[in-house]
């Protein structure tokens, strides 16, 4: 199993009007999370889009460009890319730039977005939230597939056999899907052949597993091998050296975090019992020693058989220094532990099978 992280380098403003050097400093930081992964051994970073002041990324490709001159060995991913709001033609490009930079390690996250300020900014209609998803994801696939081609849609204008360029460095980019739990995601990556990113920051994974399962399942009735289907999780993550400083030091930035986004959406304000108990040993988040990271991870691994694990830790206002530290614990200590678990323990891909079908 593949482990990284992602980030949305979250911007909180020192004071009124700072917003442009504190997003300066952010970046910075992220540049050093993106270098430090990659020099503890991890796989995967994936740097996430948002259009709004609270976050310092609205161009995921620019960062991964430059992360590819920093970083060496690690893939690099947007965690997500908007494609509803964007140009698939102009993604597909951007991609296969900072793949050509990084010798072959881009990859592309794709979803229609938790935040909708993209769809107003650039003129789409959220009444065609899912078709616009839809018509651009089968456009960056064919332009995946073959150097020239035409297309005609409805919510991109036209071309007749045309080339794009410039091609990737690998055959073909590496396209995921990231999904919340709706069933249609789960059934869209597996009809197309995709892999399926799952981000699971609330309630209990177990609740999500046949989510998962629906996935594979729908793969197998379309004829593909189970084995060969990629499945991701994305979960917030925290690691300090017991569990007590860990949920004490994870917690305020955290909570401020979810408060801020649920008084948009309408949540009650998080509570630190109502913390406590999604970072118990059945809950969404994992915060805490780098065994109890370790203990969860496989405990979610014997309910999804994921080929991929990516934590989030730089949330809200937390310490630079304190997620370089949590950087270091999952790549010195937790990744390897569970990579030699998993290498002990691997079931048979009929196991799956008879799981899912």
């Amino acid at each position: 199993m593949e482990l990284g992280l992602y980030t949305f380098a979250d911007v909180y403003p020192d004071g009124p009007g700072d917003n442009s050097a504190y997003t300066h400093k952010r970046i910075r930081e992220l540049m050093e999370e993106i270098r430090l992964a990659d020099e503890v051994g991890l796989d995967v970073f994936g740097v996430g889009e948002h259009h709004r002041a609270d976050y310092a990324v609205s161009s995921p490709s620019v960062i991964l460009g430059a992360a590819a001159m920093i970083a060496k060995n690690i893939k690099l991913t947007s965690a997500v890319t908007v494609l509803s709001s964007d140009d698939p033609v102009r993604v597909f490009q951007h991609f296969a730039t900072v793949d050509q930079l990084s010798g072959g390690r881009a990859e592309i996250m794709v979803g229609r977005g938790s935040f909708i300020e993209s769809f107003p900014l650039f003129g789409y209609n959220l009444d065609d939230y899912d078709e616009l998803f839809s018509e651009k994801l089968d456009l960056l696939i064919e332009l995946n597939k073959q150097e020239a081609l035409s297309w005609t849609g409805k919510h991109r204008p036209s071309f007749d056999h045309l080339g794009v360029y410039p091609r990737p460095y690998q055959q073909s980019l590496p396209i995921w899907i990231a999904a919340g739990g709706t069933p249609a995601s789960a059934v869209r990556a597996a009809t197309k052949g995709l892999p399926l990113a799952l981000a699971i920051i609330g309630g209990a994974p177990e609740q999500f597993v046949p989510f998962t399962n629906l996935y594979r399942k729908t793969g197998a009735q379309l004829g593909r091998d189970i084995g060969d289907m990629r499945l991701g999780i994305n979960s917030h993550v925290y690691i300090s050296e017991d569990d007590k400083r860990a949920g004490d030091e994870f917690f305020p930035s955290y909570a401020a975090m979810m408060n801020r986004i649920g008084r948009e959406r309408g949540w009650p304000p998080l509570s630190r019992e109502q913390f406590e108990y999604s970072r118990s040993a059945r809950g969404a988040l994992i915060v805490g020693s780098p065994q109890a990271a370790i203990d969860k991870i496989l405990y979610e691994h014997g309910l999804f058989q994921h080929t991929r694990f990516l934590a989030q830790m730089s949330i809200g206002n937390m310490p630079h220094k304190k997620v370089m530290r949590s950087i270091e614990l999952f790549g010195d200590k937790v990744a390897p532990e569970v990579k030699k678990a998993l290498k002990h323990s691997i079931k048979n891909i009929s196991e799956i099978n008879e799981k899912v079908i």
